[in-house]
C-alpha cells in the first residue's frame, strides 16, 4: 500500500533546521492540487525570508511532469554593490541547482526567476538608507518521492547563501533553538 500524504512528509516536518533559521508550518494553499505543504523560514536578524510549498496530485499533473511539485519564494537583503553585479540573477539560480546538486535531489521541469529589488527612499522616509534584496522564486519536480527531504535541505541551504550565513563544516552539528 502506498504511503499517505501525512506519511511522506513526516521527515519533513521533523527534520530540524540550524540554530539561525526557524521554520514553521503555515496554511497551504488550497487549490493548486490536491495535498500541499506550506513552510516559512526566517534567518534570524531579518537577513533572509522565505517560503515553500509541496504541492502532491496524485494523478500527476501535465505542466508538472509528475506528482509532487516544489514551489519556493525566497528573498535576501544584499548589499549595494552586489545587486550591482550584472551576472546576480544567474548567480541566485546557480545557489538553487547547486543546493539541489550538492543534496543529491533528482528533479525535473526547474522554471522560475531572479529579480534584484533597489529601494531608494523619498519625502518623510529620506533619512532611510538605499536598501538591495535578491528575491528568487523557482519551482521543481521531485522525481523520487524517498527524496523529498533532501529537497527540503537544499532548500534551507538556499536560503542560507543568500542569508550569507557561513556553512556548517562537515559533522559537525548545528544547536538548534529550543521551540
Amino acid at each position: 500500500m502506498k504511503p499517505s500524504f501525512e506519511q511522506v512528509v513526516a521527515p519533513i516536518l521533523a527534520l530540524k533546521p540550524r540554530g539561525e533559521i526557524l521554520l514553521e508550518v503555515v496554511p497551504a494553499p488550497q487549490k493548486l492540487a490536491p495535498h500541499a505543504l506550506a513552510l516559512t523560514a526566517d534567518v534570524l536578524e531579518d537577513a533572509a525570508t522565505g517560503r515553500l510549498v509541496l504541492l502532491h496530485d496524485p494523478d500527476g499533473q501535465e505542466g508538472w511532469g509528475g506528482q509532487w511539485r516544489f514551489v519556493t519564494f525566497t528573498r535576501a537583503a544584499i548589499d549595494l554593490e552586489m545587486a550591482s553585479d550584472p551576472l546576480l540573477p544567474e548567480i541566485g539560480w546557480a545557489w538553487l541547482i547547486e543546493s539541489l546538486k550538492k543534496h543529491s535531489c533528482d528533479y525535473i521541469a526547474a522554471s522560475g526567476t531572479v529579480t534584484r529589488v533597489a529601494s531608494a527612499s523619498f519625502g518623510e522616509l529620506e533619512d532611510k538608507d538605499e536598501n538591495s534584496e535578491i528575491e528568487i522564486r523557482a519551482s521543481w519536480t521531485p522525481t523520487a518521492e524517498a527524496q523529498l527531504i533532501n529537497h527540503l535541505q537544499a532548500w534551507l541551504e538556499l536560503l542560507e547563501l543568500t542569508a550569507g550565513l557561513e556553512p556548517i563544516p562537515e559533522g559537525v552539528s548545528s544547536i538548534s533553538r529550543k521551540s
